[in-house]
């Protein structure tokens, strides 16, 4: 068979994966087949999201490669988000990447909401402000910085591009691909009393610097809207290298009332088609966190945070 003729049958598999209903064969398929090919073979194009958001993409990497066969990044949290954020709302997308949740977040709230979206990246930045001017996002403030609990600079190094949204401060001894520093300021300096205020969900994915993150949110966490809601990337490994406590973590928020909801999230492709037709919402979470997981902090006291 001719190259003409695989990019036939590659693209046939994408677009079942993408486009057809149920789940017959498409976990195989995603995990064995289209992800190898995908990684290894970059496509470069605009993929459209789930709820009609334009999105550039190159497949060699991790988000940005799942956005292009399945069209979702993070199918729990999408759906968890879009049965939250209203219109007039906020949203703070703190590691915004390249704006698909900041996107998403925008669609939601509308033009009397408001989208703050924090990336340290230059790279993620410039493609997060072309990303919002593509889809005509008007409500949405894009800042490059770090969140911190100190104003600093911080060294960020980038292993490599087939999981650039591992970008992190974290030590590395390895081989990279790229690094770069960039200021660093506490949430509530890169943050209005207004946005502060009015902020229903404020989301920190920030690969290990979860801990400065958060502490320096720690001032006005008691002051924050009652129903806000705060979903952490808590990476327990990561955060030791950088000597952070999760437990330290977890105490901020269970000493200003907040509750601990864990929520489902698995990077393996293969997992991706059950989780878009059954998306769960977060469940109660009293055990210690000892790897790597998504958790929401809510004064909503429940099994589940549907």
């Amino acid at each position: 068979m001719g190259v003409d003729g695989r990019r036939f049958l590659w693209g046939l598999g994408r677009n079942y994966v993408r486009y057809s209903p149920g789940t017959l064969g498409k976990n195989m398929l995603a995990r064995v087949y289209l992800t190898p090919h995908l990684r290894e073979h970059s496509v470069r194009r605009e993929a459209r999201t789930r709820f009609g958001a334009r999105l550039l993409v190159d497949s060699e990497d991790l988000i940005q490669r799942h956005l292009y066969m399945f069209g979702v990044w993070e199918p729990h949290l999408t759906h968890w988000l879009q049965a939250r954020l209203k219109p007039g709302d906020v949203f703070v997308d703190v590691g915004a990447n390249i704006g698909y949740f900041s996107v998403l977040g925008s669609s939601l709230v509308g033009p009397n909401g408001t989208v703050v979206a924090v990336e340290a990246s230059p790279a993620f930045h410039r493609r997060l402000v072309q990303h919002a001017y593509m889809n005509g996002c008007g409500n949405l403030r894009a800042i490059q910085a770090a969140a911190s609990d100190r104003d600093e600079t911080l060294r960020f190094v980038q292993a490599s591009s087939r999981n650039a949204g591992a970008t992190s401060t974290v030590p590395y001894t390895g081989p990279t691909e790229s690094e770069f520093e960039v200021d660093a300021h506490p949430l509530t300096q890169l943050l209005s009393e207004t946005e502060l205020g009015r902020a229903r969900v404020i989301k920190i994915d920030v690969e290990g610097a979860e801990g400065a993150a958060v502490r320096g949110l720690k001032p006005v966490l008691s002051q924050l809207r009652a129903d806000v809601e705060v979903v952490v990337e808590v990476t327990p490994e990561r955060m030791r290298a950088l000597g952070d406590s999760v437990d330290e973590l977890l105490a901020t928020f269970q000493d200003r009332g907040f509750h601990t909801y864990q929520l489902d999230n698995d990077y393996d492709p293969g997992s991706y088609p059950a989780a878009i037709r059954r998306p769960r919402p977060p469940r109660r979470w009293l055990e210690p966190v000892t790897e790597e997981m998504d958790l929401v902090f809510s004064r909503i006291d429940a099994e589940l945070l549907a």
